[in-house]
């Protein structure tokens, strides 16, 4: 079993706490990395559960740091000058090592574009969600080849530019067949699968809400849920009410699925109580809330996640991400990449507008695309460079993780490693 060394590290960022990141002799016995990029049954090895608790957690980072892989772990972290042998070393000069990105929201299994909307809405025309039925036609129209050629695309765009675990729905096909293929391919990408037959209601079933809530609570997902860990509902006007949304949220946790909401994007509903009541991971968007809101957020486990690149591509107001964050609410950024309200596979750009648009610290911003994505997935070997954590990780070429907003639009990722092997460079 090799092991590697990064040493000459100008700052690592780890979001682990001290004892978590407390250098060890060697990995566990017991320690297998998932190939797979699978969700891990438990805490990681050699710490507390990473993002178990609610509310915000802790951005950590160490000065003229080195790191150690060994088996797709990490294995050690500490200063340089500490660091133990190992088998190879990469010399970072100066440069900065952080968690890789985890998007835990994204639609990726489609085809067609949207340019000429989004060329609209740049012109004045609000955005609505009926555009997506476009897409849906498009898709539907696709081959399997096809969806599964932009889908090899954009989840290289998503490595390229530092996100090593991604989140991926369904949404556009709106019937059994194409709902199944769709997470069927997105299975090829990712673990993080979910069923969002739930995303609008297709036209064929414009006249009759409750028979297309019955196929979605019925046949749709008992194709679906072999290939999916999760089931969302796009809760909003022009999409579906709460008691529509809640059925199709029940139904998919009866079938073994776990809950998340698109909630509250187009103006303030009741997506967000919802997720919670439901015990939901995340709920996204998270653009108009009220008090109740925020105080259900912050009693909860349920992830706020933001997506400020639908603010950038759709002129909304961005969420406030400070009134969050100040309430001891837990908060993710994604990248919510689809071909609609936001064509953007950039966490990079994600943050900077976090930070600039959504006044969060540049500390907070990188905690939320790693740690926090990590929270809205539940997963615990992600999001972090803590000692027993999958060894998933950037290389920016800049001496700072302040950088990817100091510098926005620039390419910093010079590379990316997941699960200890180096997959960019």
């Amino acid at each position: 079993m090799s092991s590697l060394l990064i040493t000459n590290i100008g700052e690592l960022v780890t979001n682990a706490p001290p004892d978590a990141a407390a250098p060890r002799s060697g990995p566990p016995d017991s320690a297998t990395p998932p190939d797979s990029g699978a969700p891990d049954s438990g805490a990681p090895y050699g710490g507390a559960p990473y993002g178990g608790a609610p509310g915000p957690g802790t951005f950590a980072s160490v000065a003229d740091a080195a790191l150690v892989i060994e088996a797709g772990r990490v294995a050690w972290t500490g200063p340089a000058a500490r660091a133990p042998a190992a088998d190879e070393s990469v010399d970072a000069a100066g440069r900065a090592v952080l968690p890789g990105f985890v998007d835990s929201h994204a639609h990726l299994v489609f085809a067609g574009e949207r340019g000429a909307e989004f060329a609209a809405r740049m012109a004045g025309l609000p955005y609505q969600a009926g555009g997506i039925r476009s897409t849906v036609a498009a898709t539907r129209a696709a081959t399997d080849d096809q969806l599964r050629a932009n889908l090899r695309r954009l989840s290289g765009e998503l490595l390229f530019q530092g996100t090593t675990t991604f989140e991926c729905k369904s949404g556009y096909g709106l019937t059994v067949p194409d709902e199944a293929r769709s997470v069927a391919l997105a299975a090829e990408f990712t673990p993080e699968v979910t069923y969002l037959g739930a995303h609008v209601i297709p036209p064929e079933f414009d006249r009759d809400l409750a028979a297309y809530v019955d196929l979605v609570c019925g046949a749709m997902l008992d194709a679906c849920a072999p290939h999916a860990r999760w089931v969302d509902v796009f809760c909003e006007r022009g999409a579906f009410g709460r008691d529509e949304a809640a059925a199709v949220l029940a139904a998919g946790t009866a079938a073994g699925l776990q809950p998340r909401v698109h909630a509250n994007q187009l103006g303030p509903g009741p997506g967000v109580q919802l997720a919670v009541e439901c015990a939901a991971a995340s709920a996204d968007h998270c653009t108009y809330l009220d008090d109740a809101d925020v105080d259900a957020l912050a009693s909860s486990a349920t992830v706020a996640t933001l997506l400020p690149g639908v603010e950038f591509s759709t002129r909304q107001p961005y969420p406030d991400a400070r009134r969050l964050l100040g309430a001891g609410v837990t908060v993710a950024i994604a990248t919510d990449c689809n071909p609609g309200s936001c064509f953007t596979s950039s966490m990079p750009l994600c943050i900077a507008l976090a930070v600039r648009e959504m006044r969060m610290t540049t500390q907070e911003a990188l905690w939320a695309a790693t740690a926090g994505g990590a929270r809205a997935l539940r997963r615990t070997d992600v999001g972090h460079l803590g000692v027993g954590g999958r060894a998933d990780l950037i290389m920016l070429d800049a001496p700072s993780h302040s950088y990817l907003a100091y510098r926005p639009g620039v390419p910093q990722i010079a590379a990316v490693w997941q699960a200890g092997k180096l997959a960019t460079a």
